[in-house]
């Protein structure tokens, strides 16, 4: 019996604006380390635009890959880098007083690949609706943030947030026997086991 495997379509506008995000990473670094503030607003909230843009144009002319959601992941995580660089490099002095926050969001972040590595050996790709909500919201906060300044009530809603997200990832990460696409959350995953 021979199993036919559908090849991927890997090349596609989703998948290239996930590569344009992903090589934006060195230089946006370059930017922030040579103290580039605006440039690097600017090549930021562009990229941020760009992840938007590639998930919704993926799914609704059904491009959506797995080489995609991959390099999707690992795009968001280097613009995740490059936006808590940003932050310490230019708007520490405004985060600062709330920075209990920011720390909590990173070490539930942390946590949750630390979970996805540990029991799948790979870093977890799931795209939650309450993290990618989040992310529209965090990257609507960083454009506010360089663009307008510090707005203490959306800097709390976006991180807290983005930390009830990660929970939720973990705690579907500790349920999942493996990373399935398509999974959208907690809830979802609950009701699909009781069925």
């Amino acid at each position: 019996m021979k199993i036919m495997v559908r090849e991927e379509n890997i090349l596609n506008v989703p998948n290239t604006l996930s590569l344009l995000r992903l090589l934006s990473f060195p230089v946006l670094l370059v930017l922030g380390i040579l103290g580039k503030e605006w440039l690097f607003a600017i090549l930021i909230s562009a990229s941020l635009i760009t992840d938007i843009l590639d998930g919704n144009i993926a799914r609704y002319f059904k491009l959506q890959t797995r080489f995609g959601a991959a390099l999707d992941n690992l795009a968001d995580m280097g613009i995740y880098i490059m936006a808590l660089f940003g932050i310490f490099k230019f708007k520490w002095a405004e985060i600062a007083p709330h920075a209990w926050l920011l720390y909590l969001f990173i070490a539930v972040l942390i946590l949750s690949y630390i979970i996805g590595f540990y029991r799948f050996k790979k870093v977890p790709g799931l795209h939650l609706y309450s993290a990618v909500t989040s992310g529209y919201l965090q990257g609507f906060f960083f454009i506010v943030l360089f663009i307008y300044g510090f707005i203490p009530w959306l800097y709390y809603l976006a991180v807290g947030l983005g930390v009830i997200a990660y929970i939720e990832k973990i705690l579907v990460l500790l349920r999942l026997d493996d990373i399935k696409s398509g999974v959208k959350g907690l809830y979802w995953l609950l009701k699909k086991e009781k069925e």
